[in-house]
């Protein structure tokens, strides 16, 4: 069995990918985007979190998250998320995958993948690039040309807030307008 090892940081800021299971294309739904939504503030209400960035695709989605000073629990918050989101979805009528006879005996649904992905950020520079990441995401999938475009994301604000030019990340402009170690993530 493997020994999953979090990042402990108390107080952190932490990069995140939690993807469905099979990849399934779930959020292409408003219902689902709403439920998870939904899922999202009912948390912060209980257990407080400071949603930095988001971007959400069809199958998956990207977040940078900061906690509380001296909290470093946000395993239990994603447990409660997915929990969440898994009970409405399935109770306004949504679809799961057909899980195996093991996964049923340990309660696991055809909804999320088992595990989610986390990364501390250690300084600006990589909050820079995963801010990037995060805001290219839907033009590196194929779904927009320019990251303006795509709704379930926060790149609108992150442009409000002056970290980006409307027109950055744009396919035609991607040699000059994007952070030099996202093109090291995203393999141009």
């Amino acid at each position: 069995m493997p020994n999953w090892r979090r990042a402990f940081l108390p107080g952190g800021m932490f990069f995140f990918t939690v993807v469905t299971y099979d990849r399934r294309p779930i959020f292409e739904s408003a219902t689902a985007r709403k439920i998870l939504g939904n899922a999202f503030r009912k948390t912060g209400r209980t257990q407080p979190f400071d949603m930095e960035a988001v971007v959400l695709l069809p199958d998956h989605l990207h977040t940078i998250w900061s906690l509380p000073k001296g909290d470093t629990d946000f395993s239990s918050r994603w447990s409660w998320i997915k929990r969440e989101f898994t009970t409405q979805w399935l109770a306004v009528g949504g679809v799961e995958k057909e899980t195996t006879f093991a996964q049923s005996n340990d309660r696991r649904r055809g909804i999320w993948q088992r595990k989610f992905w986390e990364h501390a950020i250690s300084d600006e520079e990589e909050m820079s690039a995963l801010l990037d990441y995060i805001h290219f995401n839907p033009v590196k999938h194929g779904h927009v040309q320019r990251p303006i475009d795509w709704k379930w994301s926060s790149f609108q604000k992150w442009v409000r807030l002056g970290q980006y030019e409307e027109n950055w990340g744009c396919i035609d402009r991607f040699d000059e307008t994007i952070h030099p170690r996202l093109k090291e993530i995203v393999g141009e």
